[in-house]
């Protein structure tokens, strides 16, 4: 008899509220989800409707206003800044629309820049292998201003999986790429997520991309619900 796995991922009746020149915002309402580790999930809602900001409080760089967060066994609640740098650099691989990448630094030193803070003597070593999954051993040495987009989001992808993440959050990832690359770029998502075993969830318009994934989460009005 198997015994069931931890969520990787669990919030409980997450509700997020931020403060506004207008007032107070309600974001976040009440969210209750658990993410087992290995599972492929798409977030899917209007433009507004809480989908990045859903990540965020997933990944501790906005806090829950109420209600619990857990990420690889951690509670994020009361947690120090220090604390949560500490589990996401651990933990976590986040791949934005916009790459994110440091303009005055190398392919290979913007993979191994995360590592270096967590101490890794063998940073660069593991950057170079990342990149070299990613197709772009022969760019280690490039600025991101000598990069296409597609390269500069493949560097962005090796940069979230370089450390081992266990959890990779990705935002619009080909929101800046066109259609071929973009696809690219989601095939490579996918087959690092198989190959390394890590829990994906991907916030996409794209209801078709999001079908690749094994579950669809939808969110609207600040509410999550399993979607079809």
């Amino acid at each position: 008899m198997t015994t069931p796995q931890s969520p990787v991922l669990a919030l409980r009746d997450v509700h997020l509220t931020l403060s506004s020149r207008a007032g107070e915002v309600h974001i976040l309402h009440g969210v209750n989800l658990a993410v087992g580790p290995g599972e492929a999930v798409g977030i899917v809602g209007p433009s507004g409707s809480g989908k990045t900001s859903l990540l965020m409080v997933m990944s501790g760089l906005e806090p829950a206003t109420s209600g619990t967060v857990t990420l690889a066994g951690e509670s994020l609640s009361g947690k120090s800044e220090e604390e949560l740098a500490r589990i996401r650099r651990e933990t976590v691989g986040i791949v934005f629309q916009s790459f994110h990448l440091i303009p005055t630094l190398t392919a290979i030193e913007n993979v191994a820049i995360p590592m270096e803070f967590r101490g890794l003597s063998d940073a660069t070593a593991r950057a170079t292998e990342a990149l070299k999954r990613v197709g772009l051993s022969h760019r280690l040495d490039h600025y991101p201003g000598q990069l296409s987009g597609g390269e500069q989001q493949r560097v962005a992808i090796a940069r979230a999986l370089a450390a081992g993440a266990k959890v990779l959050l990705a935002d619009e990832p080909t929101g800046n790429l066109d259609q071929d690359t973009g696809n690219a770029i989601i095939d490579l998502l996918f087959d690092l997520k198989t190959r390394e075993g890590a829990t994906l969830l991907l916030v996409t318009h794209d209801r078709s991309l999001a079908a690749r994934c094994g579950r669809i989460i939808e969110v609207r009005d600040g509410k999550v619900s399993e979607g079809a």
